[in-house]
């Protein structure tokens, strides 16, 4: 928390590592664009007694001097979003893990990650029901789409969710994710490597593999945990970028689209011969397995399938707890 002597603040914990932009107008909400560049440009806000420019990342322990004009204490309070006793109780039921850095969840179907203008419940919103004594809410540290299922990490402090989140753009991260394909995959293994770009359709946003000069290169490796002949499969993938949509645009490119994505498969073919399975997503974040970024702890976090996927499951005699690890002999 950081503290305040009329009109100097020491950064603490929860203020380590953000922009000074960024800061100013988290606590000042009332300036404007103009006035925050025109206070920075002039040198009225000094960090430890130096000018600074709006990127400047604020440091725990560093001493900021503000304006006569502008004191900490003058910020007009922002009206706080309430959560109800039952999302709260909700959303501390679905915790998998917990120490003093960071929160895993299992995420639901149906429950988008964070806000928006036609975004209702969110993630980001309950988390206030696990916020500190100082009222400081845990960090989103990855996203999952509102229809994906799994495994989602929050950080207590934006030191730790800077590490984490580090760790989700390298390769010192293993995400895995179960699937329900229809149809199998051809080959059992393998990996799909193209370049992918959002695209507008018909007014909505989707991902399609381009050539390389206009989109981003995307990496999966995916393996067949269990099949029933060549209609459908349980697919384990392990997506090695993090581009939208990157599992279920790469599961369409190799002719095996996930189940219930009418997105990337509007036909839906499986689905309309079987009308007793759900019609919901068929994309689960199984896992992850990392170091932790504070105590170096290997963590191993596996999420259970949801109810609608453990119905596909159940319904094709597939297992919903598979054990071991399909990419451990890939480094």
């Amino acid at each position: 928390m950081s503290e305040q002597n009329n009109n100097i603040i020491v950064i603490g914990e929860n203020d380590d590592g953000q922009r000074l932009d960024r800061w100013l107008k988290k606590k000042f909400p009332h300036l404007s664009f103009g006035d925050t560049q025109k206070i920075l440009r002039t040198g009225q806000l000094r960090i430890d007694g130096k000018r600074a420019k709006g990127d400047a990342r604020l440091s725990e322990g560093q001493s900021v001097r503000l304006p006569p004009q502008l004191f900490f204490e003058d910020a007009p309070a922002k009206k706080q979003k309430q959560v109800s006793e039952k999302d709260a109780a909700f959303l501390k039921s679905i915790i998998l893990y917990e120490d003093a850095y960071l929160i895993a969840i299992n995420k639901p179907a149906g429950l988008a990650s964070q806000g928006g203008s036609k975004v209702g419940k969110n993630v980001d919103d309950m988390m206030l029901a696990l916020a500190d004594k100082s009222g400081h809410k845990p960090h989103l540290v990855h996203r999952l789409d509102k229809d994906t299922t799994g495994v989602m990490l929050l950080a207590k402090n934006p030191k730790t969710a800077r590490a984490l989140g580090d760790m989700f753009k390298g390769r010192d991260l293993r995400k895995y994710y179960w699937a329900i394909t229809a149809p199998t995959p051809e080959m059992y293994q393998g990996k799909i490597k193209s370049s992918l770009a959002k695209v507008k359709e018909g007014g909505e946003e989707r991902v399609r593999a381009v050539d390389d000069e206009d989109g981003k290169m995307a990496l999966t490796f995916y393996t067949v945990l269990e099949n029933a002949g060549r209609d459908v499969a349980l697919v384990a993938f392990w997506p090695r970028t993090g581009r939208m949509h990157q599992i279920r645009v790469h599961a369409a490119e190799m002719g095996c689209p996930l189940l219930g994505d009418f997105k990337y498969d509007p036909a839906q073919t499986l689905l309309s011969e079987n009308p007793d399975l759900p019609e919901a997503l068929h994309l689960h974040a199984r896992r992850l397995i990392f170091r932790h970024p504070v105590t170096n702890k290997k963590i191993d976090i596996t999420a259970p399938v949801g109810p609608d996927m453990k119905k596909t499951l159940k319904y094709f005699g597939f297992p919903d707890n598979a054990k071991g690890d399909p990419f451990e002999d890939i480094e």
